[in-house]
Order: C-alpha cells, then sequence, then structure tokens
C-alpha cells in the first residue's frame, strides 16, 4: 500500500529538521563570532587537548578490543565454568558509569588506599620512597576505567559474529591442519572484523564524547575544553567552534569505519542443522579462559558493585534520602517526557514510510536518528545555541507587542534538558519501532483498507496493537538512557535542579561519593534493564 499522507509527511519533515537544527546550529555558530578566545585557546592548550584525547579515543580502543574479542570468541565457542551466567554477566559491565568506576579505583589504589596499606604491612615498607605503585588518576589510567565499561559494545557485537559463523568453515581450517588459534586468526577473526569495527567505532566516539571520568581523573580532553569554555569564559562560540572539530571527528570516525568494510560481503550464517558444538577446554587453558572471563566480569562490575553497596549501607544515616528522593523525581520527571516525546517522533517518522512506501520517506527517519552520534556534551552546545535563539525572538515579540520580557523561556529551563534528550536518543526509539513494524506483515495493512479502514483507522486498529511491545521497549530504552545522561544535564539544567546522574557525579567529583551511594546503586540497576534485554534477544535469535 502506498498511500500519500498530508500529516504525516508533515510532521516527519517538520520534528526531523527540528531535532537536526542543533547540530547544525553548532556548525553554523562556529563559523561565526569572535576568534579571540578560541585563537589564545589554540596557541596554548589546545595541542595538549587534542594530544589526550587521541590517547583516550586510541588507548581506550585497544584495551577494549584486548578486552572484548577473547571473552566473546570463548563465550561463543568454549565450554568453561559458569559459562551460561557469564556469558549475558560480562555485559553488565557497560551499566556503570565511568566516573563511579573511577573513584572506586582511586579509592582502592592510592596511597591511602586499602591495597597499598595491604602492600606495606606485607612488605614492611614505610614510604613512598621504597617502592613503586602506578598512578591511576593519568591518561592510561583513564583508557583503563574507560575501557573497563565499554568493552562490551564489542563483546557483544564480536559474539554475535562469531555465533553467526557457520561450523564448517572452522572445521575445514581444521582438517586443513590448522590449530584452533590458528584457525581463530585466520577464518574466525577475519570474519568477525566488521562487527569488530562497528563496535571499536562505537568506543571510539563513547570515549571521545566522556566527560564524568575525564573531568573526575584531571585530564583535560576536547570535551572538558567545551564544558569550561562555556562555564569558565561564557563564550558559546568558541564551545560551538571546538565542539564543530569533534563533530568533524566523529565523522571522519563513523566514514572511515564504513569505508573500511565497503567491499565486504558475508553470505555464510548459522542454520539449525549447522549448530555450533562448544569446545571443551582442559587443562591450563581452561584455568586461564575462566580466570580472564570471571576475573574481568569481577573487576569490571562485580568489585565495584559491591563496593557501593557497602557505601550505600555503612553512609545510610549520614545520606540525605530527602534530597536522594527529590532527585529521583526530577529525573523521573524528565526522563519519563522525553521517553513518551521520543516514542512519538518514532511513530511518526516510521507510520509516514510505512504509508509512502517511496525511498525518501526515509530520510526523515534517518535525519531524526542524526543526534544519537552525537556526544551529550556537544549536542548541549548546539541545544543551547538553538533554544537560545527562540529565547531571544519570543522576547523579541513579546517585546513589539508591550508584553514586557518574559526571559529565558526555552534555555534557562527543563525544557532544554528535555529538548536534548529527545535529539539524542529518538534514535533508539525510532530503531526499536522500525525493527516491530517491519514484523507486521503488508497483507494485514491491505486487508484493513479492502475492509474500509482509513490510514490513521488502520494505525489505531491494527499497527499499533501489533507493535505494542516495540513502543514499550523504545520508552523503556529512552527512559532508561535519560535517566544516565550526564554529559547535557550538567550542561543544561536549570539552576538548583539536579537529577540523580548530576548528583552522584558532584559527590564524586568532591570525592565524597560514599554519600551518593545509594542514587549511584539505583543508577547502576536502572541501566542493567536494557542490557538483560538485548542479551535476552541475543539469546533468542541464536537458540
Amino acid at each position: 500500500m502506498h498511500e500519500k499522507s498530508r500529516f504525516f509527511e508533515t510532521s516527519s519533515w517538520l520534528i526531523s529538521l527540528l531535532l537536526v537544527f542543533p547540530i547544525l546550529a553548532i556548525f553554523y555558530t562556529a563559523m561565526g563570532g569572535d576568534n579571540e578566545i578560541f585563537g589564545h585557546l589554540m596557541a596554548t592548550v589546545m595541542g595538549t587537548y587534542t594530544y589526550n584525547t587521541a590517547v583516550i579515543v586510541l588507548g581506550t580502543v585497544i584495551l577494549s578490543i584486548l578486552m572484548g574479542i577473547p571473552t566473546a570468541w570463548i563465550m561463543a565457542n568454549c565450554d568453561i565454568p559458569g559459562g551460561r551466567w557469564l556469558q549475558w554477566a560480562l555485559v553488565l559491565p557497560a551499566a556503570m558509569p565511568g566516573y563511579i568506576v573511577g573513584y572506586i579505583y582511586t579509592d582502592w589504589f592510592d596511597y591511602a588506599g586499602p591495597i597499598q596499606i595491604l602492600l606495606r604491612d606485607i612488605m614492611g615498607w614505610t614510604s613512598p620512597a621504597h617502592y613503586w605503585f602506578p598512578d591511576l588518576r593519568t591518561l592510561p589510567g583513564a583508557c583503563f576505567v574507560l575501557s573497563l565499561v565499554l568493552y562490551p559494545y564489542i563483546y557483544l557485537l564480536a559474539r554475535a559474529s562469531f555465533m553467526e559463523q557457520s561450523v564448517t568453515l572452522s572445521q575445514s581450517a581444521r582438517l586443513l591442519g590448522c590449530s584452533p588459534l590458528q584457525a581463530f586468526w585466520r577464518v574466525s577473526l577475519p570474519l568477525a572484523r566488521p562487527a569488530i569495527a562497528v563496535g571499536a567505532s562505537l568506543v571510539a566516539m563513547e570515549a571521545l564524547g566522556d566527560f564524568g571520568t575525564v573531568s573526575y581523573f584531571a585530564v583535560n580532553t576536547l570535551t572538558t575544553a567545551v564544558y569550561d569554555t562555556w562555564l569558565g569564559y561564557s563564550n558559546l562560540n568558541a564551545a560551538a567552534k571546538i565542539s564543530a572539530i569533534m563533530l568533524v571527528v566523529i565523522f571522519i570516525l563513523i566514514s572511515s569505519e564504513r569505508y573500511s568494510r565497503r567491499k565486504q560481503q558475508l553470505f555464510s550464517q548459522t542454520v539449525s542443522a549447522d549448530k555450533i558444538e562448544k569446545v571443551k577446554l582442559r587443562g591450563k587453558f581452561k584455568i586461564a579462559a575462566t580466570v580472564f572471563c570471571w576475573g574481568l566480569f569481577a573487576a569490571a562490575f562485580a568489585a565495584p558493585l559491591v563496593q557501593l553497596i557497602i557505601f550505600a549501607l555503612g553512609y545510610l544515616s549520614s545520606s540525605s534520602v530527602i534530597d536522594f528522593v527529590q532527585y529521583s523525581l526530577n529525573s523521573l520527571y524528565v526522563s519519563g517526557i522525553a521517553a513518551v516525546a521520543a516514542l512519538g517522533v518514532a511513530l511518526l517518522v516510521n507510520f509516514y514510510r510505512r504509508l509512502s512506501g517511496k525511498s525518501v520517506s526515509a530520510a526523515p527517519s534517518r535525519i531524526a536518528s542524526l543526534g544519537y552520534a552525537v556526544p551529550g556534551t556537544i549536542l548541549a552546545i548546539g541545544v543551547l545555541i538553538f533554544l537560545t535563539r527562540g529565547d531571544h525572538l519570543i522576547n523579541d515579540v513579546a517585546k513589539y507587542f508591550d508584553l514586557g520580557r518574559p526571559g529565558l523561556v526555552l534555555s534557562g529551563t527543563m525544557f532544554a534538558m528535555i529538548t536534548a534528550f529527545v535529539v539524542r536518543f529518538s534514535g533508539v526509539a525510532i530503531g526499536s519501532v522500525e525493527s516491530s513494524l517491519q514484523k507486521v506483515a503488508p497483507s494485514l495493512d491491505m486487508a484493513a483498507r479492502t475492509l474500509g479502514c482509513s490510514a490513521k483507522s488502520m494505525i489505531k486498529r491494527v499497527q499499533l496493537p501489533l507493535i505494542r511491545r516495540g513502543c514499550l521497549i523504545a520508552m523503556l530504552l529512552v527512559f532508561i538512557e535519560s535517566m544516565k545522561e550526564l554529559n547535557a544535564a550538567i550542561l543544561l539544567r536549570p539552576f538548583n535542579f539536579e537529577t540523580l546522574a548530576t548528583y552522584v557525579f558532584n559527590y564524586a567529583s568532591d570525592e565524597q561519593l560514599e554519600l551518593a551511594a545509594m542514587p549511584a546503586v539505583l543508577l547502576v540497576f536502572v541501566g542493567l534493564i536494557p542490557l538483560i534485554l538485548i542479551n535476552r534477544s541475543l539469546e533468542r535469535g541464536h537458540a
């Protein structure tokens, strides 16, 4: 069915353009304005910021690959103790905010921390001059902490790719004289390279846009430069210039990843008669694989979570329950509105694509999804520029009609935060709704039209009931991502307004995470929900 619906067409294009305007506003603002502060930054610290950013991105990607690929291959092809539980447990570190893991590891490994105290007691050392211990608050330390929470991107995609590979390929390699390790290097790894490249690009973009971890570790990057330029120098133009540079870098990363696999085509898939029979490891290989996988899970998730729970229980009487409740309600409020709004965007653009059937109808959904590739700090600058222009327009109109000046109607309220969340996470909702809508057979639409249903009636009575689960998942994913979002919230929140994420970060920055351990535990458990959903979907797809 191909039906032109003026309402869906107009609404889809209008909303998609509104969602992409904050991104375009960054480039527009960066091309004008005063270059004095930006020139000063370029002449003094920008080289250091760029170097630190490059090291953070490259180091995090390398460490994430070293953590993600071996665990993915072991979980997909080998049988180790607790493997059934471990295959989803290795995904859980993605729910841990990096700055929380950074605080906990810093607390453990500092001179006054339990690790060094234990070493001094055992070895008899009395001062730092007697021994050397690595300093975690460095560039390598930041890379290590970020890789602990970002390697699941590579693990998930690589594991899915290894599970989809036909077992006959590895069997053929073994028959030709390859050892299991040689079969991995020559067959499995090259076939998984596209998935690994996608995961590595996601890790790179997350590392590039990270603010909480690098800020806590006092490592100056381009992201912290955007934050400091806006809040420190109050110069939106210079912040826009830095943001534009980062957007160009992100575009290069995405383009390079796609260009690297432009000619790759994979046709071998695992079918029901081609089940993977997992290798039963023995001896030292079994011990090494088990220790590596369980050790990584413990280091990245289990141990930090236990420490958070200990903090929460130990400092429960010192924590402010009133603040916790208030900030939880704030997070629920803005995240709930953002989830509903993002679902509305997803339904409009997907129904327009479904009703139209033309190739151009896919453009609004693609445009509306662009914000998901933009780090929160950069997107916050674009939203701020866009809404500030809107505030000026509202005040000019009000003045023209002698209504006074209403002030910051858009940029100084929760509307700015909600707008940033919708722009950033609409792509998540669009993907979820699109996936559900694709499972609805076109014959059902034709049958509804044959029975006299209009387009709107067909959507209400046929399509919406069938994609209800996808809509609920879309809302849930956007809600949870908005609850955890720190970068945009910390720049766009109104005065005296805190969310759980900003509340926890403020205490972590002041070396008092213990007092905010209870909301930190809540953030972690909230972040587990989409990971469990994704992993269950992966298991069903390869059952």
